[in-house]
Order: C-alpha cells, then sequence, then structure tokens
C-alpha cells in the first residue's frame, strides 16, 4: 500500500515538473524568442506594416481605409460621408474597413439585396469618375472577403485618373503615370492578380501635388 502511494506521488511530481517545464518553454521562452526574431528581422511587417509621413503614422499597408470628405455635422450618425474626387477610392468594405470587424457580406451571388446594392453602386462608381458603367471593375462594386483589402485593380485606379487630375489640378499623364508605377504584379510572378495599393499610391499623388 505505502509502495503504491510513493509510486502514485513520484508519478504526480513528475508530471507536474513536466507541466511547469512545458509552460516555461511554451509560454514562455518560445514566445519571447519569436518576438524577438521578428522584431530583430521582421520589424516593419511584425508591427502591422505601418506607413509613416513625417513621423506620423498615416496607416498601414496591409489594411485599407477611407478616403472621403469630412462630415459637415460629425455628430449626426445618418450622414453618410462621401468620397473626396482628388483621392483614389479603394473597394467597398462591408465594416468601414474596421479590422476588429473583418468579414463579407455573407450574401449570394443571387441575393435580391446584393444585386441591387451591385448596380446601385456601379451607377455612383460611373457617375463619380465620369465614366461608362461597362468599365467599371468588379472590385469597385463588391467588397473582399476581408472587407480591409488595400487594394484595387489597375482597371479600377485607371478609370478614377480623369477624375482625381481635375481635382488635383495635375495632367492625366502624370496621374496615370502613378498608377502605372504603383501598380504590382502577381506575388512570386503567378499568385493573385496585378494590384495597386491605394495608400500608397494616394501618398505619392499626395507628394506630387505638394511638388
Amino acid at each position: 500500500m505505502n509502495n503504491s502511494v510513493g509510486n502514485a506521488a513520484r508519478l504526480l511530481w513528475a508530471g507536474l515538473r513536466m507541466l511547469l517545464v512545458l509552460t516555461v518553454v511554451t509560454g514562455i521562452v518560445y514566445p519571447l524568442v519569436v518576438t524577438g526574431i521578428a522584431q530583430g528581422l521582421f520589424n516593419d511587417k511584425a508591427n502591422g506594416s505601418m506607413v509613416t509621413v513625417d513621423g506620423k503614422e498615416v496607416g498601414s499597408e496591409l489594411i485599407g481605409q477611407s478616403w472621403d470628405l469630412p462630415k459637415k455635422n460629425p455628430d449626426d450618425e445618418n450622414e453618410v460621408a462621401q468620397p473626396d474626387p482628388k483621392w483614389f477610392q479603394p473597394r467597398p468594405s462591408n465594416s468601414g474597413y474596421d479590422p476588429l470587424a473583418t468579414g463579407s457580406s455573407q450574401l449570394g451571388a443571387s441575393d435580391a439585396k446584393l444585386t441591387k446594392t451591385v448596380a446601385d453602386t456601379r451607377k455612383a462608381v460611373a457617375a463619380f469618375n465620369d465614366a461608362p458603367e461597362s468599365e467599371v471593375p468588379k472590385d469597385a462594386v463588391t467588397g473582399s472577403a476581408s472587407a480591409i483589402d488595400p487594394h484595387i485593380s489597375p482597371e479600377y485606379a485607371e478609370i478614377q485618373v480623369k477624375r482625381v487630375a481635375k481635382a488635383t489640378g495635375l495632367s492625366e499623364q502624370q496621374v496615370a503615370k502613378l498608377v502605372e508605377d504603383h501598380t504590382e504584379g502577381r506575388t512570386a510572378g503567378f499568385l493573385g492578380e496585378p494590384h495597386v495599393n491605394v495608400l500608397k499610391l494616394n501618398l505619392a499623388l499626395k507628394e506630387l501635388t505638394k511638388n
């Protein structure tokens, strides 16, 4: 009986020691090592790929944001924000680009509400950019699965060139060159589609108008 109790106690103590060791290794040592490596070798990406201008963080390369005019009445929750014509606009977002509320609308392609929203958005985008509805690309009227996609297609950027040029006083050639310079190809040459980071493009636009 005493041997059984002694063996049980030794097994229990061995289990507790193993639990303590694993807790220290996996709960303290490993996270600290991984964090140290990330901060040392991938500091920018580990901290959210934040973009800084004049010492101030203006956004993340990985998270989209709105480029709207200031509201006339900031306290009015019912006032709908209007896109600022002097900036390139991102694709729609189901969450208002809130990184804490990512996700699509969950509406199917044949859903009547989605169909109407897409049709209305296509008309609005065409009118805003003075372009035919037939030239409005799909990413201009539909949000991404994450709702925070920071990129748009080159086609969507291109139909905005005329409007941005007119609003900023730049020539269409200057603005079109910005789009061309900021169009990124497929990842690794074959993954995804060519895309344009809206934040980077608008920061380059701001610099060009300033100069």
